[in-house]
């Protein structure tokens, strides 16, 4: 499963937890970005990349009390089976939920 993973956790700042395979993610995270207004939930598609966007689904918030995103850049063949916010929900979220549960409230560098 390739995807670029970015978000924050209670304490710490917006970064790349997952980078797609890429050696920097930040060029394909732009760039599947790129235009998407800064709404809690987006949705993207071109060609077969996915850029999405969704809160987070246990409703945590950081230490500043901001709700906390989780942004998406997926690839093939997991982006092939994504066609809305729900359905990325769906199918990364449980791929990477406890992932998230053991560092963010803790710094995953």
């Amino acid at each position: 499963m390739s995807f670029i993973w970015a978000t924050r956790g209670r304490t710490w700042g917006f970064r790349f937890l997952r980078s797609g395979g890429f050696g920097d993610p930040l060029p394909p995270y732009d760039a599947a970005f790129a235009d998407i207004d800064a709404s809690p939930s987006a949705f993207r598609r071109v060609g077969t990349t996915v850029a999405v966007r969704f809160p987070d689904p246990s409703g945590r918030n950081d230490s500043a009390g901001r709700p906390i995103p989780h942004e998406f850049v997926v690839l093939p063949p997991l982006s092939d089976h994504i066609n809305d916010v729900a359905g990325a929900l769906e199918r990364i979220w449980p791929l990477v939920a406890d992932e998230y549960e053991t560092v963010w409230d803790s710094d995953p560098s």
